[in-house]
């Protein structure tokens, strides 16, 4: 992992839960959090093992981690999810919306739009009650997604970029409520990130996609160095517009 760049005891006292977070992006994002000091819950969907791994691996550096299984278009397993998080933490400083999909095989045309959207819309919507002034909603996107309506994408990815843009809107429309209730909402891009389920299913489906994306824009983060812009997402000053644009987006604002 790179550097952490909170520092130690910063989020003492805080509670934090990110979706998506047994591997990849979500897992060091819960690291970080974790090392600062926060109390996090590592969330799967069918990965326990892998989720309790990581969680294990905050309890033996110091911190102080618990697993919570659920699947985000599931709702009744949010709703336990929500249960639990109340029982074990009590409330929610930090929510990081990060868990995400669209390219997996055999999960059906109306999927992306399905996990990217509505369940990220019900998750913050179910887990609100634990929210509380002073808390921050972190959503977690790309610049393919966050720019498709001025900048195309390449199609494998196309219907990941509608549905998590349409994700960001729906969430953005509820800004006005969430500030009326002192709780923070931003949004976190960034470019195709390297090391990624997302990134090696789309070079899977068009071989040197990755390769031709970090030839064009110079630079592509990895997963470590992406997840700590997301934690510095939910402990800096939310930006006029809501948005914390990652690395060069010079290619998407031509």
């Amino acid at each position: 992992m790179s550097a952490n760049p909170l520092k130690p005891g910063q989020l003492a006292g805080k509670t934090a839960f990110v979706t998506g977070s047994s591997r990849g992006i979500g897992a060091d994002t819960a690291q970080y959090l974790a090392e600062a000091g926060a109390r996090v819950a590592i969330n799967y969907r069918d990965k326990e093992a892998r989720a309790e791994k990581v969680a294990a691996g905050i309890r033996d550096n110091g911190g102080d981690a618990i697993t919570v299984g659920a699947d985000l278009t599931d709702y009744s397993t949010i709703t336990a999810l929500r249960d639990t998080l109340d029982k074990e933490f009590g409330g929610l400083d930090i929510l990081v919306l990060n868990a995400s999909g669209g390219m997996e095989a055999g999960k059906g045309e109306d999927y992306a739009m399905t996990l990217n959207r509505d369940a990220q819309v019900n998750a913050l919507t179910t887990l609100r009650p634990l929210l509380h002034a002073g808390s921050r909603v972190v959503f977690v996107t790309s610049h393919q997604a966050h720019y498709i309506r001025t900048v195309d994408t390449m199609p494998e990815y196309l219907p990941v970029a509608l549905s998590k843009r349409a994700g960001e809107d729906a969430l953005r429309e509820l800004i006005p409520s969430l500030a009326a209730d002192g709780i923070d909402f931003v949004v976190v891009s960034g470019d195709m990130i390297e090391g990624t389920v997302t990134a090696t299913l789309l070079d899977r489906a068009n071989p040197g996609a990755i390769d031709a994306r970090k030839e064009a824009v110079g630079k592509l983060y990895n997963v470590s160095e992406f997840a700590a812009e997301i934690v510095l997402a939910a402990v800096e000053p939310v930006p006029a517009d809501n948005t914390r644009l990652v690395g060069d987006v010079s290619y998407f604002e031509k």
